[in-house]
């Protein structure tokens, strides 16, 4: 368990690798608000 360890999350940092110990970070969408009800 440590850096050599690509099994741990500290493994995977410094490996640049990604796995279910460290997985992507999810990225907020930024929706734009859309106006409710504006039609004629």
């Amino acid at each position: 368990m440590g850096k050599g360890d690509l099994r741990t999350r500290r493994g995977k940092i410094y490996n640049g690798s990604y796995g279910v110990s460290r997985p992507h970070k999810e990225k907020k969408k930024q929706e734009a608000p859309q106006p409710a009800g504006k039609r004629k």
